[in-house]
């Protein structure tokens, strides 16, 4: 579903973003073409509410203040943990690739935190970003979080598009493929969405919040990384999130769907090598 209107704020809202000056209403029409008077009826609109200002009067807009007091609000209510950032630090410096949290929105995951490879070809992964829940690793350690009938309800809307070569095109190949993962210990992305990218993700579970945290890049380098690139993330994870004493990590199994026995994370320093985060068992050395 997509409601004309809202789109119209969130895209006027990344034109901001992208072109950081002011700009006119002549401007902003002719960009997106659309028509005068709904552009002036939605400044006008955000403008009487506060959320556009004029530099200089009658000639320009610009977002005011008052979004980023919004957000602020947001954050402080229900932020993102901070180990959960220095994780994806920890994990692009020593995977070399862009590290990635997401969680899901209806059929999708959506990127929450990223920190972005320092290559020149990497995987572009900027909070907001949204992929399919079944085509891509991402997608799958969060599916395997969810209980056995929503995790039906979301497969059941997907749309099941053919996006590359490689790409799993049926209900009974992804519930395959998450009961594959979680004995392997570990989801595997094999360029089913984006061509010659590939990840490793693994579900992360904590209070009231399901997550996934994702290692991504170019296949001509992740080729034949997987259990390597595996082994990293189980580590991190268990040493950054692991000692956290309100954290869960949820074990989910069964050839049928998931069943979940919540478990209290233990110290990283006597579980790190043989702990299951969400399910998926460390590889093996």
């Amino acid at each position: 579903m997509n409601v004309k209107q809202a789109a119209n704020v969130l895209e006027l809202l990344e034109y901001f973003a992208e072109h950081r000056q002011p700009a006119s209403l002549a401007e902003i029409a002719r960009h997106f073409d659309w028509p005068r008077s709904s552009t002036f009826n939605l400044l006008g609109t955000l403008a009487s509410r506060g959320f556009l200002y004029e530099p200089m009067a009658r000639g320009s807009y610009y977002p005011s203040p008052l979004w980023s007091g919004l957000v602020r609000q947001f954050e402080s209510a229900d932020p993102i943990p901070l180990q959960l950032h220095r994780l994806l630090e920890t994990l692009q410096q020593k995977t070399g690739e862009t590290a990635v949290l997401a969680a899901a929105t209806g059929a999708f995951a959506v990127f929450v935190d990223s920190v972005e490879s320092s290559n020149a070809v990497r995987y572009a992964a900027r909070p907001g970003k949204m992929v399919p829940l079944h085509v891509t690793a991402t997608g799958r350690a969060l599916l395997a979080q969810m209980s056995e009938a929503d995790r039906a309800k979301v497969l059941r809307r997907a749309a099941f598009e053919r996006y590359t070569p490689t790409t799993l095109m049926s209900v009974a190949a992804v519930e395959k493929e998450i009961r594959r993962s979680l004995e392997r210990g570990w989801f595997e992305g094999n360029a089913e969405f984006t061509a010659d990218l590939g990840g490793v993700a693994l579900p992360l579970a904590m209070p009231h919040r399901q997550f996934a945290v994702l290692v991504a890049g170019p296949m001509f380098r992740l080729k034949n990384r997987a259990a390597e690139l595996a082994a990293v993330l189980h580590a991190e994870v268990a040493r950054h999130v692991g000692g956290t004493p309100d954290v869960d990590a949820p074990r989910r199994v069964g050839a049928r769907g998931a069943r979940a026995a919540a478990k209290r994370v233990e110290a990283p320093a006597r579980r790190a090598s043989t702990r299951t985060i969400s399910g998926a068992r460390p590889p093996r050395a």
